[in-house]
């Protein structure tokens, strides 16, 4: 007969993947380093299969491992659905959710308009803040999720919930991009796709110029479409009015960006797990199709 997961075991196994220790898992999940150890070698033992290896003092999954997160991440969530459906307790109180500007506008309303229907007694606050500001909130308390896209630059666990193309963009009705140097609009200095473009050009011993620096995407937007100059963005960020520039234009191809979620581990709550899982389902339902189509 085929061991039953158990749900404890799964959720010292997801905080662990995420911590990327049985050490940090321990604080998380309230529990000794010990019995985190032994819960481990018991869910090992009921799968059959080794889940970790050691990478120093880190903790890596091996590929079941892997396999095992999607799955113990499912199960533990359907399993929180069921509880608070039979429960018949309405979720009430304030959410406070963080973004940056440049997906604000194409997530933000569909996610907004879902959970409220789910949730009505719900006040949801959102702040709309560069990725790194928000990661500071989080670690302050002043933030209970944020959305981030400068994953790679961010020193902890996160929650990758959606990939998509980083694009050169120009305007549409001009030549901007035939002009030397070229004319640059990009994020502030520490912005991730602002170091790739730049990175990328000086590869090419392609002279340019920083026209516009802004942190807010809608300014950067404002100045590609009125022709003064080009920019990178992510898929998800073309607007009417933008032409896509490639290989053919004389500009590289992108490494693709990734979207992920990170959320207040010192105040973990049903309203913060609740609305993530709106955000997951909100970026799913936003087809490559429908940004091509627009």
């Amino acid at each position: 007969m085929t061991a039953l997961l158990d749900i404890d075991q799964l959720r010292t196994f997801i905080t662990i993947a995420e911590t990327g220790s049985f050490t940090k898992a321990s604080d998380v999940v309230h529990k000794t380093q010990s019995a985190v150890s032994m819960q481990m070698k018991r869910l090992e033992e009921r799968v059959g299969k080794p889940i970790f290896a050691r990478d120093g003092r880190a903790s890596r999954l091996t590929d079941e491992g892997e396999r095992l997160l999607d799955y113990a991440r499912r199960i533990v969530k359907l399993n929180m659905e069921a509880v608070a459906s039979l429960s018949n307790a309405e979720l009430s109180g304030r959410v406070r959710l963080g973004v940056p500007d440049d997906y604000a506008d194409r997530y933000l309303p569909e996610i907004m308009a879902r959970f409220s229907h789910t949730h009505p007694n719900v006040e949801l606050t959102v702040v709309c803040d560069p990725s790194t500001d928000l990661i500071d909130r989080i670690d302050t308390g002043d933030l209970d999720l944020a959305i981030i896209t400068d994953c790679e630059m961010i020193a902890r666990e996160t929650e990758i919930i959606r990939r998509e193309q980083l694009l050169w963009v120009g305007s549409s009705r001009h030549a901007t991009h035939l002009e030397e140097p070229l004319p640059l609009a990009l994020g502030r200095q520490s912005c991730n796709w602002r170091q790739e473009a730049i990175a990328q050009l000086q590869a090419l011993t392609r002279p340019f110029r920083i026209l516009y620096t802004s942190s807010n995407s809608t300014a950067v937007s404002a100045a590609v479409l009125a022709g003064l100059a080009i920019s990178v963005l992510p898929e998800s960020g073309l607007r009417p009015g933008m032409r896509v520039l490639g290989p053919g234009e004389g500009f590289p191809t992108l490494a693709p960006c990734r979207i992920g979620l990170v959320r207040n581990r010192h105040e973990p709550s049903a309203l913060a797990d609740a609305l993530a899982d709106h955000i997951v389902q909100g970026l799913d339902n936003i087809s490559e199709a429908a940004i091509a189509a627009e």
